[in-house]
């Protein structure tokens, strides 16, 4: 009998209960008897030289313990922050890799950089007396975005980086792009800014340092949704600290979107501070330093063709793109415009030739990494953007260019220009479910309706890919990965058949409590209830690598799966023992273990039982207990993919966007909870909603100021601005490289939902000649781009 909990049940999130009850346990919750304050003051102006810091006025602040600057981190050897990823140049050189500072030391490079800390016995106390230091600032002009920063009369970022360019990297055979560019019919051309974001968790990042001097060790609590890959790279590479003194402990993380997975100053700040005070210090970041200091997301500039031959074939595709680094290399950046975004190039169309050029370049803003998709959003949004300007050049229906460019599934496993090989996918499939469901027939007759309304209506589609489970590790190491991709799971039985299951994996969100007991409950036939999951402590679990890029189940799933199948064998001898029979002839079902063609079995939990209890027991063959550890290494990326259909009105008066329908079919492989699933496509959405339509982070071209600095400024979508949504999935097209088949959905809403809102508003405007519009499409620029063509509009 199948396990009414196990995969494939829509199993309600078991850690929601203390979520929804005020009973999480996060990083500002946990408070140490004796702790202290932080507070970092940081950098008002875009660029500056930091020629002196007095601490006094604050050191005589009622509370204020100490004072830390740049200068005190380096009298004790204190290093940069370092970056993950090594990218060469097309020349073969490396890329620069200026240093990055817990606390600036010579000069500001943005507005929030880090210049002192303040430790305080008070929050307000460390705020207050931050107001009392006095730094000598000289005053530099700053370069606030691409363009300035590739002016060749710019001011440079970093001294040893000439042009403020962190490398120019390419991607693709240039020589066969030009031939098919040669022998085009048409070509499709297209100028877009993937606008930048700021990520905007829920929770607010935070840290705390402790240090025992008894035993000389290390603690830090914070929001990481990768403890380990903290603790590696702050011990090591930071603060010089050996791994097995310093634990890094993960707590409840209320959302990440990719931005927490990043080493950060203030975590090597708090964790050093509290070995020099003597004293727990505890930091926790106000919505306004979130918004100057979190990494933010995106902020690119593209050209793009595509060449197509008489019939709409793609023959080649050519793309440059600017990237900003902003002021330092964050922890992955730059893989995010490189190996994440150029790989994806190819989308699931069978373009034979395809060639990528990125530029990175620095600037005085905040770093940009990975936000939920990092790279793969921005490639599916050129992607999608470009072939529905292929359609309107061609007069073609944009379904119809899709499918006759799609890479058919007997093809598969396909190997793209761009170097990644997809090993399954039924992209025809996808438009199939989704044309009927969005009832695309009807849709003229819903359009001129909207006509005798006086407003206008659109329809968008975006036929996404994305590659997750970033792997195999040997392949990222050797484009510049600086480290193991894989990821562990240890399963413990207890006496009474109880299971923990400690993972290497990290839920801010994903619901892994629930996901990950419904597999070991659906292996050995035990209650869900009976399977408790441990993440986010480096004391307790193996080695692992967190959660990003819709790993969790793709990699950490197949950990544990690993795992399991090691205690299952275990298993199985202790069973054949305890039966008097021949191993080979055990059969296991539902977790129990019988003996084939006889009435004779035992379950999990006899079993566990038995190797805990060892009376009788084959000690000569076997060692005491149940409790196996695996670790697994992708053979490959996973490929989830779909079709994305937004329609949408505007009114002309206002330029206002209205959602109207939001459909999603997507293949993400097997499914082991549909409703978790759900979960994760709706919020994906939401958040490429709100990349189009609202969100916008805009610093001031010429002093560098963040001009969206609050909710006041920045808009981010809200309920009454998404419709219901209706999506849909198939499981037809399994991954053929992991032993769950899983593909992974926490990315997906996100990478297809900005390119069909955006084809959805450019196809309601298309009757005033527009082609393109950038994100966001808010309704003053709507209202605009409306305005600006009403006279041709008039004319024809």
């Amino acid at each position: 009998m199948a396990n009414p909990n196990g995969i494939g049940a829509p199993v309600r999130r078991r850690e929601d209960a203390r979520f929804l009850t005020g009973r999480g346990t996060y990083t500002d919750d946990i408070g140490r008897p004796n702790q202290t304050y932080a507070y970092m003051l940081r950098s008002p102006h875009a660029h500056a030289g930091i020629l002196g810091i007095d601490p006094s006025g604050a050191l005589a602040s009622p509370g204020v313990l100490h004072v830390f600057t740049g200068a005190d981190m380096a009298a004790d050897g204190v290093n940069g922050l370092p970056c993950g990823w090594l990218i060469h140049n097309k020349d073969g050189s490396p890329m620069k890799e200026p240093p990055h500072f817990p606390i600036a030391r010579d000069r500001a490079r943005y507005v929030g950089d880090i210049v002192a800390v303040v430790i305080a016995e008070t929050r307000d106390m460390a705020k207050d007396a931050a107001e009392m230091i006095a730094v000598d600032y000289a005053e530099r002009p700053a370069v606030a975005s691409i363009r300035a920063a590739l002016d060749g009369r710019a001011e440079r970022v970093h001294d040893d980086v000439p042009g403020n360019v962190c490398y120019d990297w390419h991607l693709g055979d240039k020589a066969a792009t030009d031939a098919a560019f040669a022998q085009a019919s048409h070509v499709a051309t297209i100028d877009l800014v993937n606008n930048r974001l700021v990520p905007n968790a829920m929770e607010p990042r935070a840290a705390m340092g402790e240090y025992d001097p008894a035993t000389g060790e290390h603690t830090l609590t914070t929001t990481s949704q990768n403890p380990h890959v903290i603790r590696l790279l702050m011990g090591a590479f930071v603060l010089g600290i050996p791994e097995h003194k310093l634990r890094v402990v993960a707590p409840d993380v209320g959302g990440g979107f990719g931005s927490k997975i990043f080493h950060y100053g203030e975590e090597a700040i708090v964790t050093w501070a509290a070995k020099k005070v003597g004293r727990p210090v505890k930091w926790t970041a106000e919505r306004s330093e979130s918004f100057l200091s979190d990494a933010h997301g995106r902020d690119h500039i593209s050209h793009a063709e595509l060449a197509m031959d008489a019939d709409g074939n793609f023959l080649g595709l050519r793309v440059k793109t600017d990237a900003n680094m902003g002021a330092y290399l964050s922890t992955f950046s730059t893989s995010i415009p490189t190996y994440l975004y150029a790989t994806l190039l190819a989308g699931q169309y069978k373009t034979p030739a395809i060639y990528a050029e990125v530029t990175a370049v620095f600037t005085n803003t905040a770093p940009v990494d990975a936000y939920r998709g990092a790279g793969r959003p921005e490639a599916c949004f050129l992607i999608e953007r470009l072939v529905d300007i292929a359609a309107q050049k061609l007069g073609m229906d944009p379904t119809e260019l899709r499918r006759r460019n799609f890479i058919a599934k007997e093809a598969m496993p396909y190997l793209t220009p761009v170097a990644l090989q997809y090993d399954t996918g039924d992209f025809a499939k996808n438009l199939d479910m989704a044309l009927p469901m969005v009832d695309y027939a009807g849709f003229p007759a819903r359009r001129a309706e909207s006509a005798a309304r006086g407003k206008l209506r659109g329809i968008g589609f975006a036929t996404y890919i994305e590659a997750c489970g970033i792997a195999p590790s040997n392949i990222a190491g050797a484009l510049g990965a600086r480290a193991g991709l894989y990821e562990s799971a240890e399963v413990r039985f207890h006496p009474t058949g109880s299971v923990s299951v400690f993972t290497g994996s990290h839920s801010h969100g994903q619901g892994h409590e629930t996901t990950f007991a419904q597999l070991v409950a659906d292996r050995f036939g035990i209650p869900i209830e009976n399977v408790d999951i441990i993440h986010g402590d480096t004391a307790k679990i193996p080695f692992g690598m967190g959660t990003y890029g819709s790993r969790s189940l793709a990699v950490g799933g197949s950990a544990l799966v690993k795992a399991m199948d090691k205690v299952e064998r275990k298993a199985r001898k202790i069973a054949a023992h305890l039966m008097e029979a021949a191993e080979a002839d055990i059969e296991v079902k539902d977790g129990r273990f019988s003996v084939a063609g006889t009435d004779k079995g035992v379950s999990i939990g006899e079993i566990a039982l038995a190797a805990y209890v060892p009376h009788n027991f084959p000690l000569d063959e076997l060692e005491p207990g149940l409790d196996e550890q695996a670790f697994y290494d992708p053979k490959n990326f996973t490929y989830p993919n779909g079709c994305h259909v937004c329609e949408v009105e505007i009114d002309p008066d206002t330029g206002v966007t209205k959602i109207l329908n939001f459909t999603a079919v997507d293949d993400f492989g097997r499914v082991i909870n549909p409703l978790i699933v759900e979960g994760q496509v709706h919020g994906g959405i939401v958040q490429g909603i709100g990349q189009a339509l609202f969100e916008n982070c805009v610093y001031d071209e010429e002093t560098g100021q963040l001009l969206t600095g609050s909710y006041m400024d920045y808009c981010m979508p809200r309920a009454d601005d998404v419709p219901s949504f209706t999506v849909a999935y198939h499981e037809d097209a399994p991954c053929t490289h992991n032993p769950l088949g899983v593909k992974g959905c926490g990315e997906a809403g996100t990478i297809g939902a900005a390119a069909a809102v955006i084809n959805a508003v450019v196809n309601a405007l298309a009757g005033y000649g527009v082609t393109h519009i950038d994100m966001p499409a808010t309704p003053e620029k709507v209202w605009r781009v409306i305005q600006a063509h009403t006279p041709a509009m008039a004319a024809e």
